[in-house]
């Protein structure tokens, strides 16, 4: 199996909303993203999967060590040679791929936020860099599409935040922000044990006008002549709005279900936005 063939499994297999927008991409593009989201994943993986906090840094570091083979022209894992392939065509900074090390590795040091400024830094290390990132992939001329895709990753964190709630309390972690929980009167003990409150509901009520919010920031600053060129993002973005609205329409009850939209809803999303985004 060849590093792209590797990378591309990876995508299909976990059933990602992103794997519905890389099928609109040129091959040379499909490829790089698809490395970029191998390479997330594997880092992910580390930290939900491993149950011993220090063999996961201790792997972490593997990875760190990793990429800078990457730019050193030595890489050993598949992910790390599909990322040197795709780096040829489309450079990406090392500093930002080892920023999504740093934000999971914060899910080794710390399972709650005090606010959304000290959330925003996690969102901003596990998904806006990724944004930035993909940024360069898919090509750009105006420098503010950056910012745009800066947001649009946060808003992506966001709205995997919102979906996971009952998930990661599984796992003892709560990413709402404490003072959050405190203004609606939600007890941490009753996010971990999945117990549903009146009060619940408005905090994830609040959550969601939050992400939002974010998107529609984020959209207002793509200018108009990187639509094309960006319109595997903007399919991202349509995804994922559609799955915000299912769990608002759902109540918001994200503590005992994971909701989801179906494969075929993903791929007429992402189809109608790129058709839409193919002229300013």
């Amino acid at each position: 199996m060849t590093p792209d063939e590797y990378c591309a499994q990876r995508a299909a297999q976990s059933g990602s909303s992103f794997h519905y927008s890389f099928r609109l991409l040129p091959p040379d593009r499909r490829r790089a993203i698809t490395a970029l989201y191998s390479f997330c994943r594997e880092v992910d993986d580390v930290v939900d999967e491993v149950s011993d906090p220090e063999v996961a840094r201790a792997k972490l570091a593997w990875w760190r060590g990793e990429i800078a083979a990457v730019y050193a022209g030595t890489p050993a894992h598949p992910v790390g040679r599909a990322l040197a392939a795709a780096n040829r065509d489309h450079p990406l900074p090392q500093a930002l791929l080892q920023t999504v090390i740093d934000g999971m590795e914060m899910d080794l040091d710390q399972v709650r936020y005090a606010d959304f400024a000290a959330l925003e830094t996690y969102c901003h290390r596990v998904a806006g860099v990724v944004g930035l990132m993909s940024a360069e992939i898919f090509g750009y001329e105006d420098p503010a599409t950056r910012d745009y895709a800066r947001d649009l990753g946060i808003a992506f964190q966001l709205t995997n935040i919102i979906r996971d709630v009952g998930e990661d309390a599984r796992r003892g972690r709560i990413y709402l922000p404490q003072d959050e929980l405190e203004r609606f009167g939600v007890a941490p003990s009753d996010v971990l044990r999945c117990r549903s409150t009146p009060g619940f509901t408005a905090l994830m009520q609040m959550q969601v006008a939050r992400a939002r919010t974010w998107y529609d920031r984020a959209l207002a600053q793509l200018p108009a002549r990187d639509r094309r060129a960006q319109r595997a993002g903007l399919a991202m973005a349509a995804i994922y709005r559609a799955l915000l609205d299912e769990i608002a329409r759902d109540g918001c009850r994200v503590l005992d279900r994971r909701i989801a939209l179906t494969p075929l809803r993903k791929l007429w999303i992402a189809t109608r936005t790129a058709w839409t985004a193919r002229s300013p």
